[in-house]
């Protein structure tokens, strides 16, 4: 099965996607940071083998996607964007949504949001808000998050870009060690090689900690951010994650809603979908086939 490319207008603004599938009911895989659209290049076809339509988008943001006007980058944001794809692309109430970092994150919040949209949920590498409330009291783990008070700060702005995205090369060897990262990294540098990228990138952090001001026009939406998901949601992490500590994911179920597991992959660290590809991607199939 092979992957293709396509452009769709949703939430105003339009977003570049890679397709695979042509028929069945959707799958919109969403991805995270410092990552893209390709994070997924390994799952689409498998989801178009087992019959769905699968759609990987570009984040806002991350080109070729666009930049939002408004410069808006909250989770309620990303939900939006997130509910008028499934519009956009003719999903129904068999649609399912899966999504790994960010992209997980918004997952969480597009499926309370519009709960009719989506069958079932899967999430990586960043669990439900209750597996994390106590992850920001923990000293390790702020140790691993030090990049987020760092993104905070002008100076990121000039540091991170340089040497060709060396920063982000870094973290994706911190995150994932042992991993070869030069594919997924010439992607990145695609996606965030401007100014005007790297900092939407930036900017959902920023918002997030209220450096950069929310967007109040999408407040109600924004309420959803730290929701549990009401459908069976299917929760992966790697063993290995320098991101966010397997500490925070083995409970992860707890809270959730019935029929809803959590499974930690071997040899794998953050980015467990292009890491583990065979092991993500039979644990994901499965989990949909119920």
């Amino acid at each position: 099965m092979t992957i293709d490319t396509m452009r769709i207008t949703a939430n105003g603004m339009t977003f570049e996607c890679l397709t695979a599938g042509e028929s069945g009911p959707l799958a919109l895989c969403l991805h995270g940071f410092p990552d893209t659209a390709h994070g997924w290049r390994h799952l689409l076809p498998a989801l178009a083998d087992a019959g769905y339509r699968a759609v990987a988008p570009f984040m806002r943001g991350y080109a070729p996607s666009d930049v939002p006007a408004d410069g808006s980058y909250q989770t309620g944001a990303l939900a939006l964007d997130a509910v008028a794809l499934h519009e956009a692309l003719g999903g129904d109430g068999d649609a399912v949504l899966l999504g790994h970092d960010w992209g997980a994150l918004t997952a969480y919040a597009a499926a309370a949001a519009a709960p009719e949209r989506w069958r079932r949920v899967v999430a990586a590498a960043v669990p439900p808000a209750p597996a994390m409330a106590a992850a920001f009291f923990s000293y390790e783990q702020l140790k691993r998050s030090w990049y987020m008070f760092f993104f905070q700060l002008p100076f990121a702005d000039f540091v991170v870009p340089m040497n060709d995205l060396d920063y982000i090369d870094q973290l994706w060897r911190d995150w994932s060690p042992g991993h070869d990262c030069t594919e997924d990294m010439a992607h990145i540098r695609a996606a965030l090689g401007t100014p005007e990228n790297l900092a939407a990138a930036l900017g959902y952090y920023r918002v997030t900690w209220g450096t950069t001001p929310s967007n109040p026009d999408i407040d109600a939406q924004q309420a959803t951010w730290a929701a549990v998901p009401p459908q069976p949601t299917l929760y992966l992490h790697g063993r290995n994650d320098g991101c966010i500590g397997v500490e925070f994911a083995e409970n992860a179920a707890e809270g959730l809603s019935n029929g809803s597991r959590v499974a930690i992959i071997e040899n794998a660290g953050h980015f467990i979908q292009v890491e583990q590809p065979a092991e993500f991607n039979r644990l994901v199939l499965e989990f949909l086939a119920e």
